[in-house]
């Protein structure tokens, strides 16, 4: 495993070992949300803010360091989110955890320019591994539980990596928080 810390969290004030609390997410790709790939729609849009007030909420009940996967969707939701949050809140560290050097390679030009963006702006960089295995994924989820306390999750029971991660992070006594994926949009006049 390998790191690079920009921040070192140990210099921001209230960054102690022990009264630390961190959050790590998981959640689901583009394909598996109701609204896609579109930004623009209603439901994204509503579930961004969603997430953001989330995280607000986290950082005033203490929470302070954040892990992210670096996938699209959810995972790059919520890191954008912390990195919105932290410019009210500068003790927040952003932790971008990437289970393989050529993640973002089949992506689109602006989804990998987003996650560029992304790794530079968070405050430590976190390998989890540099090829591509058919258990790279699970490792980073593992690592985003096992350096935890509680697993943000935009999950609503379909099956695949975010129900192993929410069912492993039950299994080691993390605390799981869902945040709703089926946004009911309200028409506005």
């Amino acid at each position: 495993m390998d790191q690079i810390i920009r921040r070192d969290p140990q210099a921001i004030p209230d960054y102690t070992e022990g009264t630390l609390l961190r959050c790590a997410f998981t959640g689901y790709r583009p394909q598996k949300l109701p609204f896609g790939f579109n930004e623009e729609d209603l439901r994204c849009v509503e579930f961004k803010q969603q997430i953001r007030c989330c995280i607000a909420d986290l950082v005033q009940r203490g929470y302070s360091h954040f892990l992210t996967g670096c996938a699209q969707g959810f995972d790059t939701f919520a890191a954008e989110a912390v990195m919105d949050v932290r410019r009210k809140h500068p003790r927040v560290v952003l932790e971008a955890v990437v289970p393989f050097d050529a993640q973002p390679e089949r992506w689109t030009f602006f989804a990998q320019f987003r996650y560029r963006w992304i790794l530079n702006q968070a405050d430590i960089v976190t390998w989890t591994g540099h090829e591509y295995t058919r258990t790279c994924l699970a490792e980073r989820n593992r690592y985003l539980v096992d350096h935890c306390d509680l697993l943000l999750a935009a999950y609503d029971g379909q099956p695949g990596g975010t129900a192993q991660t929410v069912a492993y992070a039950q299994e080691k006594g993390r605390e799981v928080q869902i945040v709703p994926v089926r946004l009911e949009t309200r028409i506005r006049a």
